[in-house]
């Protein structure tokens, strides 16, 4: 048996060693992301134990405001524009490095600037206190210092270092946050200043290292293109974040702190699948991009749909386990929140597809699609939640969102279609009755699991006949989902 095992174990390393470099980064890239999240989702049972419900709805109140507060401070200048810069600017890449970290400190100075003259009043607008925003201003200065190193790591394709570094943050973060909050009279506060003082202590040196490597500060040259390449798209980055994380502010404004406790419990497990999502992203947008630089975008369908299949099964499997889920994650007074996972683990499916579509509006550079499509929704889902989450309470925020995010994809695949006929002589990578048809039915196919929480032997019947009718009509559903379409 062990000569078995180390037989297999050699191969594997043979087979490993055989990789191109390429290969093996991505592996690893994949390897840091899921290992982040899955910490996250560990340590989640010891926090919702450790802090009240309204303490943990206001701390992911705080990541909400978080994720806001980010966008427009930074303007995301170390994704996209920072990405495309280290190939348009190769020659030139660590004076580009260096540049973007002194634009980026500069912009944090500044609104730390802005905050200390009127603290009171972002105090009150945000509900938090001088130290929490104060450590939020940290928090997104050392991110994206962070960031921009993490970016540069993976365009050199070097993973050994970022693995280790991700490893020893993903650890020191809620480690550090436990042993706080166990001793801290402020427990949300100290959860806060946990995670500021892991990001400041373990990212602060890559921002010096970038500064030493490319010796400048400032460049009119690269600050002037950074600025003007990312601010027609800060509209589509803080759409996206609002999409995502406005609903638990409202719900914590309208309804209380504790409500926000529980409704973030319930996005966090409802976003468990978003690994599968991400690593599926991961391996079909590259292929996507290629298939339409070849010409071959009628190809897309037949790895897109299948791929669409596998997230709708792996959320309606996750809808199917939500009382054990909540009851694993949390004490019983966040029972309520398995009636929010369902709106927010359907909304999975629709968010992968989104991915699936943006692909041809990226290739053929059509931000403005982009940008108005996220735009809507975000404005919508605002609308809708000023209108439900007081009438029915914090649980229609979750449909909101679906709701919403079913008006992104729409909108998107009318853009899509768009710049098919625009870029493509009116090919159609994609028949939108048959997305629309898949994204239905495991909407309605979800919302049937509701009504069967308080009998799991009806809910594990309805799962296993779901599975079976899935199992049966693939044939059936594959080949006409995969059919050729006209021009």
């Amino acid at each position: 048996m062990g000569n078995v095992v180390a037989e297999m174990l050699s191969r594997l390393r043979d087979k490993y060693r055989s990789l191109s470099p390429q290969v093996r980064a991505s592996f690893w890239f994949l390897f840091c992301s899921v290992m982040q999240k899955g910490i996250s989702v560990i340590t989640t049972p010891i926090f919702t134990r450790l802090m009240t419900t309204p303490e943990y709805g206001k701390f992911n109140v705080f990541n909400s405001w978080y994720s806001i507060v980010s966008v427009i401070i930074t303007l995301n200048l170390s994704s996209s524009v920072y990405l495309v810069g280290l190939v348009k600017f190769e020659e030139r890449e660590r004076e580009f490095s260096s540049t973007l970290q002194g634009l980026t400190l500069v912009l944090c100075l500044a609104w730390a600037g802005v905050y200390t003259l009127s603290k009171e009043f972002w105090n009150e607008l945000f509900q938090l206190t001088t130290i929490q925003m104060l450590s939020m201003l940290v928090m997104v200065w050392s991110t994206a210092a962070f960031t921009f190193w993490m970016t540069e790591q993976r365009n050199r394709f070097r993973y050994r270092l970022l693995v280790a570094v991700t490893l020893l943050t993903s650890v020191l973060k809620p480690t550090v946050g436990i042993l706080l909050v166990i001793y801290a009279e402020d427990r949300v506060t100290a959860r806060i200043v946990g995670l500021a003082a892991v990001e400041l202590a373990c990212y602060t040196g890559f921002f010096v290292v970038q500064m030493a490597r490319g010796r400048r500060f400032y460049s009119g040259e690269f600050w002037r293109y950074a600025v003007l390449f990312n601010l027609p798209l800060v509209p589509h980055y803080l759409s996206t974040v609002v999409l995502a994380s406005s609903d638990r502010i409202m719900v914590q404004r309208m309804i209380g702190e504790s409500a926000a406790g529980i409704y973030s419990l319930a996005y966090s497990i409802g976003q468990l699948m978003n690994m599968v999502n991400d690593a599926l992203n991961k391996a079909v947008s590259p292929w996507i991009y290629q298939r339409i630089r070849a010409g071959e975008e009628g190809a897309v369908r037949r790895v897109v749909y299948p791929s669409i299949a596998v997230v709708g099964a792996m959320n309606l499997a996750l809808i199917a386990v939500a009382p054990e889920l909540v009851a694993v994650f949390a004490p019983p007074e966040y029972y309520e929140a398995i009636y929010v996972i369902v709106p927010v683990a359907v909304n999975g499916v629709f968010a992968y597809l989104y991915l699936c579509l943006a692909p041809f509006e990226f290739y053929f550079e059509k931000r403005a699609y982009t940008t108005t499509a996220t735009l809507v929704s975000a404005l919508a889902n605002v609308g809708l939640n000023l209108v439900c989450i007081p009438r029915f309470g914090y649980v229609a925020a979750g449909y909101t969102t679906l709701a919403c995010s079913v008006v992104n994809a729409l909108i998107h695949m009318f853009y899509v279609n768009r710049v098919c006929d625009e870029h493509l002589d009116g090919a159609r990578p994609y028949d939108m009755r048959a997305l629309m048809a898949i994204g239905g039915a495991f909407v309605v196919v979800g919302l049937l699991f509701v009504p069967t929480y308080a009998h799991p032997l009806v809910r594990y019947g309805l799962l296993l006949a779901a599975v079976l009718a899935a199992v049966l009509n693939r044939d059936r559903a594959m080949s006409y989902a995969c059919s050729p379409m006209g021009k």
